[in-house]
């Protein structure tokens, strides 16, 4: 076992050492690897009254992660969705869901494809790293090669990383987002990490 974590190490440190970023390609903040953070910066593609992002989480206090600014008169009181975005795992506080109000009326945003949508054109970076989270891409700022990005007219390109279990393998990727349609292009930067001892990492 021990061999095994010694070569796995000794690899992982090969591969790294490979992986190159441009040096135009800026450092993602620290804050941003975190999607709880990143909902404050959606600038929704249609105009909605009023929108929070919630967790399926029993408490009604605790299940608000954020929730815009909404008029005085105005308070939405509506069950979980049986889904919702980021399941990680089954039961209790275990997904996210959009709920927003539009012309009076309730509509919930409760899968990746849906919180796409309402995310739509990609007008800054916590939208881009959300939209390539909905993908199974997230990103870690510790390493260049894993959290850096760089932003034109057309594109956020950001260079993320997507993880694999038994065995473990975390791959970096250049991941570009195009801003009005979100569409997004996926291209392997190399694999930096591989680990047979699934319990370990």
């Amino acid at each position: 076992m021990k061999i095994i974590i010694l070569f796995s190490l000794i690899l992982s440190n090969l591969l790294f050492a490979q992986i190159r970023v441009p040096d135009d390609y800026k450092k993602i903040p620290n804050i941003l690897d975190t999607a709880d953070y990143l909902y404050p910066f959606i600038v929704p593609d249609k105009e909605y009254a009023y929108w929070r992002v919630l967790t399926n989480d029993a408490d009604p206090e605790k299940a608000v992660i954020y929730e815009s600014e909404a008029p005085e008169y105005m308070t939405i009181n509506e069950p979980a969705p049986e889904q919702g975005f980021f399941q990680r795992c089954i039961g209790n506080n275990c997904f996210s869901y959009i709920l927003a109000c539009k012309k009076d009326r309730s509509v919930y945003f409760s899968n990746e494809q849906q919180l796409r949508d309402f995310i739509g054109t990609i007008d800054n970076l916590p939208e881009a790293i959300l939209i390539a989270a909905t993908y199974g891409y997230s990103v870690d700022p510790r390493n260049r090669f894993t959290g850096s990005y760089k932003i034109d007219e057309k594109y956020i390109s950001i260079y993320g990383l997507q993880s694999k279990s038994c065995p473990v393998i975390h791959e970096s990727f250049l991941l570009k987002i195009n801003r009005k349609t979100g569409k997004l292009e996926a291209k392997s930067n190399g694999i930096y990490a591989i680990n047979e001892d699934c319990r370990t990492l």
